[in-house]
């Protein structure tokens, strides 16, 4: 499972350099090589160096992982699948002919996903318009692009979860109330206090199934005492962004290009959260303390008085432009398998409707609440990751109400692991990943006993003289 050291980036190269407006010989002579050297990496007849892709992310400020031919795993996964539709009448294409066309042109597949959605979407709404629930697969196809959710996680994803503008106002306001050297909630009530607010932590009876709530007639923040300290911090920050952001976040807004008000509405609380979080993990010193805690995150919710989720959020936004961290996954999901929340800033690919793998840890977690799991897993397509699972609770509890218990999966590809604090002592070379899928519905893997459900791109085989472990048997591509 050793990573691989030379990539094919022929395209890939040339479309950069084209770019940037240089020539082979001047693009060779500001990475040190020979212009001979470029012509054949752009031709496909040398592979790239790890050396060479080294040389061009500091020179050109990249993300080497850009350049991979796998580097999009999302992509690849959305464009297998659009070409799986029955409308297409495709058939099983070769998966080297997939990923001649990602790899050469990855631009032409997205548009072709993006195509393919809006197909999907003009399709199925006159239907589910009349009648939503007749259809289950119908429903999942319009919650693929319609729901405002789809739209704001769509945008992040696109800019790898970093909201630049935001990030440095929160980071500039950090400084301003010294939350490096004071204690963050008299900071942050401080600040409030400013705007002629004050804070109220009200019983949970009197604050009914609400956590917060701003009276703006009385100019009061009422909290709910069910929520913990970290989140107390962290609603106070959105407030914060509500009175002090709003020409910035308005900003952010337009560039958007969104005219939903569903859609808006949600754009504008995932900015105020967004500028929450970098109040409290301000960008340098939160990444400084990432690299040396070695990306530690219970040693991290400490040292900033956040909560697990909160940081491992935030450490998935860690890609400002010359000061990048690892580009991490994260996902909730509840014991169901639902996915709540889903953010990627590096090219772990996500499934768009159905629950996740249930090979991966980040079920097993609830086994052992409140203990960290690790996992190396791989994707059909080839591609290993090192995932981290861990359970956290929601705000609230009481005898009468449990909380709810729910996992938290953050992980990055295999490549960082030894970056991770959590890989110590795991032989990243010898140890066998577990191979997982997207979900039951797009996983193409045979004999699995986990399966709950068979592909919907393969024809059903029935043996009914034997019984295997995995439940349903289909035919080969």
């Amino acid at each position: 499972m050793g990573r691989p050291e030379k990539l094919i980036i022929g395209q890939r190269l040339r479309v950069l350099r084209q770019s940037l407006g240089l020539t082979q010989a001047q693009l060779a002579a500001e990475l040190g090589v020979s212009a001979s050297y470029i012509t054949l990496i752009e031709s496909d007849q040398r592979p790239a160096s790890a050396r060479l892709l080294m040389r061009l992310a500091a020179v050109y400020d990249l993300d080497i992982t850009e350049l991979a031919p796998s580097s999009d795993a999302q992509l690849a996964a959305d464009f297998a699948s659009a070409l799986k539709d029955p409308a297409l009448e495709s058939g099983n294409l070769p998966r080297a002919e997939i990923e001649a066309v990602l790899q050469s042109s990855p631009k032409i597949a997205a548009a072709f996903v993006r195509l393919h959605d809006r197909y999907r979407e003009a399709l199925v709404r006159p239907q589910a318009d009349d009648n939503p629930l007749t259809d289950r697969d119908k429903v999942e196809a319009l919650a693929d692009t319609s729901r405002p959710v789809e739209q704001v996680r769509a945008w992040l994803y696109a800019r790898s979860n970093y909201v630049d503008a935001l990030d440095r106002a929160a980071e500039a306001l950090a400084d301003d109330l010294a939350l490096h050297r004071s204690e963050p909630h008299v900071a942050l009530s401080t600040r409030l206090a400013a705007h002629g607010i004050t804070v109220r932590i009200l019983p949970a009876p009197v604050m009914g199934d609400q956590l917060r709530r701003f009276d703006q007639h009385r100019k009061e923040l009422l909290l709910s005492e069910l929520l913990g300290q970290a989140s107390r911090r962290f609603q106070i920050g959105v407030l914060l962004a509500r009175l002090e952001m709003d020409d910035p976040i308005n900003a952010v807004l337009a560039e958007t290009g969104l005219t939903d008000p569903a859609t808006v509405s949600l754009m504008r609380v995932s900015l105020a959260n967004y500028f929450a979080a970098a109040l409290l993990m301000p960008y340098g010193r939160f990444l400084a303390a990432c690299e040396s805690t070695r990306y530690d995150v219970e040693l991290l919710c400490h040292r900033f008085g956040t909560s697990y989720e909160q940081t491992a959020h935030r450490m998935c936004t860690l890609q400002r432009t010359g000061a990048r961290g690892i580009p991490f996954f994260f996902v909730r999901v509840d014991r169901a398998g639902n996915i709540s929340k889903r953010f990627s800033a590096g090219r772990f690919p996500f499934s768009r409707f159905g629950g996740t793998c249930p090979l991966w840890n980040i079920h097993s977690a609830f086994e052992t609440p409140g203990r960290i799991q690790t996992q190396i897993i791989q994707m059909p397509e080839g591609a290993s990751y090192f995932s981290i699972a861990h359970t956290v609770s929601r705000a609230g509890g009481s005898h009468s109400a449990p909380s709810q218990r729910l996992a938290i999966g953050l992980g990055c590809d295999v490549a960082y692991a030894p970056r991770l604090i959590y890989a110590d002592g795991i032989d990243l070379d010898r140890t066998r990943p577990v191979e997982i899928g997207l979900n039951c519905y797009l996983c193409e893997r045979r004999n699995c006993p986990a399966r709950a459900h068979a592909p919907i791109n393969r024809r059903l085989t029935i043996n009914e003289r034997e019984r295997s472990l995995a439940i349903f048997r289909f035919e080969e591509s």
